[in-house]
């Protein structure tokens, strides 16, 4: 997996950083994410978007921007943090901006990173923030196994907080997507995870 990571980052910036600074920025997100309190917004969870990602990369209008989205929505992941994803758009701007190129969105980049706060789309000209929403919170409409995996690396990663807070809390997050029309935006995901997301 990592590996495969590896060279998905190299094929996509290689053209607009020369090796060292590519390898910088590839050391860097990788101790991010591979930190010991990232039980799930690990390496794992962006090798699965990217990968899920590689089925449908014909639908989407900026793919260098969604992708570098993917790479930084959390880079920055604390438990206690109310502003991770301020945070990692603000890292990602200051990572991109070292780059000798202005090819890339920074602005449209860091919206998109902005939106998996509320998973609401900031940016509605296109499919892309919807996508990136989706991909996300793809998780959450897998099979019963996979998904109850996902929640014990939830819970190991907010294990500071006791129950009496912590399972309020999630259940305050579930029931805001429950309470949505549907918990996906684009036809593609409605169709392959929304039953199984609501079940779950």
């Amino acid at each position: 997996m990592k590996l495969w990571l590896k060279h998905y980052w190299q094929d996509l910036i290689s053209d607009y950083a020369d090796t060292a600074l590519m390898d910088t920025l590839w050391t860097t997100i990788v101790s991010k994410y591979t930190s010991k309190n990232r039980h799930y917004h690990n390496l794992s969870h962006i090798y699965t978007m990217c990968l899920q990602l590689e089925g449908f990369t014909n639908e989407i209008e900026d793919l260098e921007s969604l992708k570098l989205a993917i790479w930084f929505h959390d880079i920055i992941y604390k438990s206690t943090n109310i502003d991770n994803e301020t945070l990692s758009a603000d890292f990602a701007a200051k990572a991109l901006n070292k780059l000798p190129t202005d090819v890339f969105n920074i602005e449209k980049i860091t919206n998109l990173i902005i939106s998996t706060k509320k998973h609401k789309c900031l940016l509605t000209e296109n499919n892309d923030n919807a996508y990136l929403l989706d991909l996300d919170l793809s998780i959450l409409g897998t099979d019963w196994k996979t998904y109850s995996t996902y929640l014990q690396k939830i819970r190991k990663e907010y294990k500071i907080y006791p129950d009496i807070i912590y399972k309020p809390g999630r259940k305050k997050i579930l029931k805001h997507f429950l309470e949505r029309d549907t918990l996906y935006f684009t036809e593609r995901f409605k169709t392959q995870f929304e039953k199984q997301a609501r079940n779950n």
